[in-house]
């Protein structure tokens, strides 16, 4: 059974990684095979948090066929964590939200959707998987939160953060990079950015005070007990 932090081998699926309880991240779920989809079934999974934005949706012709009545087992809820289009987000944040040193301006600029987010963590009946499109920083960046609710310590926020930036780095050797703004990083440069984001990403979430910035933005007690169970609990099958 998988560690808080450890892999998860759903087929297809990318970067995906439990962050406690029956919470999962990984990246864009259009990769997920139909064998993938039914493991995650299996492991609890019921809803599916989509952190991107409108634009980023859709099949690409390398994605497999799923079909709808796999799909429909799942609850996608549409959460995207930016407006990739404010003024002040694309001055600090350009091209886009790659770096924990962006998740403090992202969550100021944004408080209302990180809400959406968890508070659909919240409502969900079941496991759930949050996902963007690496699955690195903004999956990287709702996980701290969760973990920071979830009672991590300092060396398990780092290490989740460096282990999805290694495995998107691995899979940009074996794929194509998405986009220009991305590409596969020997060790020698990796190593260095590693230390720097993933301490990047615990100075983040322990300057946030993850459940009071939740609850001054909206977030009931109730809610947050809601999450922390999830945290807490794995679904059984």
């Amino acid at each position: 059974m998988e560690q808080p932090g450890q892999p998860v081998h759903w087929d297809g699926a990318v970067n995906a990684w439990r962050i406690s309880g029956s919470v999962f991240r990984m990246g864009r779920r259009e990769w997920v095979t139909e064998a993938g989809w039914s493991q995650a079934y299996d492991d609890g999974v019921r809803t599916v948090i989509d952190l991107r934005n409108a634009a980023e949706h859709g099949h690409r012709d390398t994605d497999p066929e799923v079909g709808p009545d796999v799909l429909a087992a799942f609850h996608v809820v549409h959460a995207p964590t930016e407006d990739p289009d404010h003024p002040e987000f694309k001055e600090l944040c350009s091209p886009y939200l790659n770096d924990p040193a962006c998740y403090a301006a992202n969550t100021r600029l944004f408080p209302d959707k990180l809400v959406a987010v968890f508070r659909a963590v919240a409502a969900a009946p079941a496991g759930v998987v949050i996902h963007c499109s690496a699955g690195r920083d903004r999956s990287g960046m709702v996980a701290a939160m969760l973990q920071d609710l979830s009672g991590a310590g300092d060396h398990r926020i780092v290490s989740a953060y460096q282990a999805a930036m290694r495995a998107i780095n691995e899979r940009h050797r074996t794929a194509s990079p998405p986009h220009k703004h991305e590409r596969y990083l020997d060790e020698a440069a990796l190593v260095p950015l590693l230390e720097k984001r993933g301490g990047g990403a615990l100075e983040f979430v322990r300057r946030l005070d993850t459940e009071n910035y939740l609850l001054r933005h909206g977030i009931t007690a109730a809610e947050l007990a809601a999450i922390r169970s999830r945290l807490a609990t794995r679904v059984t099958t």
